[in-house]
Formats: C-alpha cells, sequence, structure tokens
C-alpha cells in the first residue's frame, strides 16, 4: 500500500467515526494531516466505500455536508483545470451561477421582509427553479455515465443524485406552501431555507467535487460528445449556447440488411422507423443488467444553425422529449445507475424475479406534471426460456383514458 492509499485509508476511518457519531475534536485531530491535503477524487472513493460498507444513500447524507465542511480548506485550494469556454462543464457552471442569482432575488425579498406583500412573485421564482431539473438531468444522464466508465469510485454518484432528489422535493414543498391558503410566514421560512440548503449546497459540492473530479478523467472528445447529446435538454436560466448537435448515424448505409422472422421480412431502416413510430418509449436491458438499446420517438425536423460555413442552410432531426430522458451516454451503464436511489430496490427485485423465472411483467402508473404514466416492465427470454434481460415501456396514458364510446369515422 502506497503512501496515498494509506493516507485514503485513514480518511475513510475518519468518515467511519463521523458515521459513528464519535465526531469532536479528538477524531479530527487524530486526521487533521489528511482532511488537510483531501482531494476530490479521494472524497468520491472514501464515500463510495461506505457504500460498499453498505450504508445507504440517506445515511451517508445525514453527514455529508459536516465531513465536506471539515474538508473544506482543502478542497477550496484545490488547483483544477478549468473547462474552456462553451463547454459542456462551463455551461453547467453558468447555470450555477445563474441559479444563484435567482435564488439572491427570493433573499432580497425575505430580507427587506415583504414576503407576505411578494407572495406571487416568490412563487413564481420558486415555480420556475423546476426548470433546474434540466441541469440536473443533464448530469445524471450524461456526466455520471461518462465517470462511471472510468472508475468503480464514481458509482457514489448516486449520492448527488439523492441530493438532486432531495432539491426537486424542497420545491414542491415550497409551491405547496405558497399555493395554500393557510400558508404562515414561519413555516415557509423553514422550507425555504431547506431549499436554499439543498439547492445552494449540490452547487457547493459541483464545485468543490464533483466538477473537478470530471475534469480530471474525461478527456477533450468526451466532453465534446457530452456537448452534442446535452442540446438534447434544456440549459435552465442562461441563453442556449450556440452548440454543434451530434450526428445520427445514416440509416441508408445499413438499408441493404435485413431482419428476417418467420412473421415477416424488414430492413434496417424500416425497422428503426417501425420502432421510434410506436406511441411508447423503449427501453431495453440485457440479460447483465446493462443498457443496450432505447427509442427515440418521432424525430422533428429542426433549423441547426442559419447556415454553415459554406453558406448552405442544413438541418438536423432532434427526438420528441421522452417520459424519462435518455442519452447515448447510457448505452452499458448498469441499470442500477439508471434509476434515483429511492427506487433502486424496486429495479432490483423486478430484475431478481425476472431472472430467476418467478415472474414475467411488472406495472405502475404515476402522476407526471398532470399526466397520467404506464410503466411497465416485461422480462425477455429466448425459446430455451432463458433470461435475456427486460424491456422497459413508458407511455402516457392521459388521452387514452378519456376515451369513451366508439370512433368509427375519420376527422381529419
Amino acid at each position: 500500500m502506497n503512501k496515498n492509499e494509506k493516507k485514503v485509508e485513514r480518511l475513510k476511518e475518519y468518515v467511519q467515526g463521523v458515521l459513528e457519531n464519535k465526531g469532536g475534536k479528538d477524531l479530527y485531530t487524530k486526521y487533521k494531516d489528511d482532511i488537510e491535503s483531501v482531494t476530490p477524487q479521494e472524497c468520491f472513493e472514501i464515500f463510495y466505500s461506505r457504500l460498499e460498507r453498505g450504508y445507504s444513500e440517506e445515511e451517508i447524507l445525514n453527514i455529508l455536508d459536516k465531513v465536506i465542511n471539515v474538508f473544506y480548506k482543502s478542497l477550496n485550494t484545490y488547483k483544477w483545470r478549468k473547462p474552456e469556454e462553451n463547454s459542456f462543464l462551463y455551461i453547467l457552471i453558468k447555470e450555477n451561477e445563474a441559479l444563484e442569482e435567482r435564488l439572491d432575488m427570493i433573499k432580497k425579498i425575505i430580507l427587506n421582509k415583504e414576503v407576505e406583500e411578494r407572495k406571487d412573485k416568490i412563487l413564481t421564482i420558486v415555480q420556475s427553479l423546476k426548470e433546474f431539473d434540466q441541469h440536473y438531468q443533464k448530469e445524471e444522464n450524461i456526466l455520471f455515465p461518462y465517470m462511471e466508465k472510468k472508475m468503480d469510485k464514481f458509482n457514489g454518484l448516486s449520492i448527488m443524485w439523492s441530493l438532486h432528489d432531495e432539491a426537486r422535493e424542497r420545491i414542491n414543498r415550497v409551491i405547496a406552501i405558497l399555493e395554500s391558503d393557510d400558508s404562515s410566514i414561519p413555516k415557509f421560512n423553514v422550507e425555504i431555507g431547506k431549499l436554499f440548503f439543498a439547492m445552494l449546497g449540490i452547487v457547493k459540492k459541483e464545485n468543490l467535487i464533483l466538477f473537478p473530479s470530471a475534469m480530471e478523467v474525461i478527456d477533450d472528445d468526451e466532453w465534446d460528445d457530452m456537448n452534442k447529446q446535452s442540446t438534447e435538454y434544456g440549459f435552465p436560466f442562461i441563453e442556449t449556447p450556440n452548440l454543434r448537435r451530434g450526428e445520427r448515424i445514416d440509416i441508408q448505409e445499413f438499408s441493404g440488411m435485413k431482419f428476417k422472422t418467420d412473421t415477416g421480412e424488414l430492413n434496417f431502416e424500416q425497422l428503426l422507423l417501425l420502432m421510434n413510430a410506436l406511441p411508447a418509449d423503449l427501453t431495453f436491458v440485457d440479460e447483465n443488467n446493462k443498457v443496450r438499446y432505447f427509442t427515440r420517438p418521432k424525430d422533428r425536423i429542426f433549423p441547426r444553425s442559419p447556415v454553415d460555413e459554406n453558406n448552405k442552410v442544413r438541418y438536423f432531426t432532434r427526438p420528441k422529449d421522452r417520459i424519462f430522458p435518455r442519452s447515448p451516454a447510457v448505452i452499458g451503464r448498469d441499470v442500477e445507475n439508471c434509476h434515483p436511489p429511492k427506487s433502486l430496490h424496486v429495479v432490483n427485485k423486478i430484475v431478481e424475479e425476472f431472472r430467476n423465472g418467478n415472474r414475467d411483467s411488472a406495472t405502475f402508473w404515476i402522476e407526471i406534471k398532470g399526466r397520467k404514466i404506464l410503466i411497465q416492465y416485461f422480462a425477455l427470454r429466448n425459446s430455451k426460456e432463458e433470461y435475456k434481460g427486460v424491456l422497459e415501456v413508458t407511455q402516457d396514458i392521459t388521452e387514452i383514458q378519456k376515451l369513451e364510446g366508439e370512433k368509427r369515422l375519420l376527422d381529419w
């Protein structure tokens, strides 16, 4: 074991002591030299090791801010290469800065003791914070998968996903209070404080730990790929950057390939068009729990930019927003890392029952933004009844639920 490995082991002992409520001056003093030189990547290794020991994300969240505050001096002075302008990480940083500006608008109203008079203004601002979910989704569906493929310790990003979920929940709680007829200032103050703590806490952890670590393990080509994928998401609170979009595979290259069974024959283009025309989002996870494919329903045409370098107008296709976002970065990703930590036990249970042959399907339905969403999982088995993976089918059934009587005539 080298010097750095011994240091990390000692830092793991320190965090374990905090988890066991042994914190205090004596514990800090014992590990003072290591604490004062901790690096962002070492933080990932330390916290991931606790997940491996069986601690849940929620248990780690209980001590996370306390530990990071202790590590703050070293992390804040850590030197790392800053991202280039308009790069994927640069844009995430700009979004964070814009978020802080928006939160400052609420702070000013509170400091001026104008909450009661400007309640509607606060509500509008807090409702707009829901847009920041696009920032979290870009991390969960693009940045996190790239990092997870680099080193096992980055599987600890599930802790960050838990923080995102907490921020989402806090936003909804504050909105509920502001929309309530019997909301009170004291109750609002408590919840808005928790919201600030959650969202600004994420910004702090990104700046101190996530972003420096990402810059050290991801190369320029990968950053470029992430930027292309990010164009299918929004850019909350900032002007949409002028980014080059990802190129799609020319399906004409494969049009001669045939998919042939006893029920018919399709070429590659026909198969792709058929899959993407289905009124549902499909995701295929193989027998090794790796995401292998997802559909991109209903491509639409949008201008890429007014003209290219040859003064020719060009176009690109952009997929309809999926109910649950997917990006090419998730291909090959473990399915456990594609779901919020809070729902992971459900995912694992489904896969286990499918694999063991006890179940063949699972069905759920939820409400999202006033829409009824049907989520179904189907076990995939070959002719020998060997388990070959899971098909996830997600469909907006809001309009289907409204159907009554019959419709036999074409009305368009």
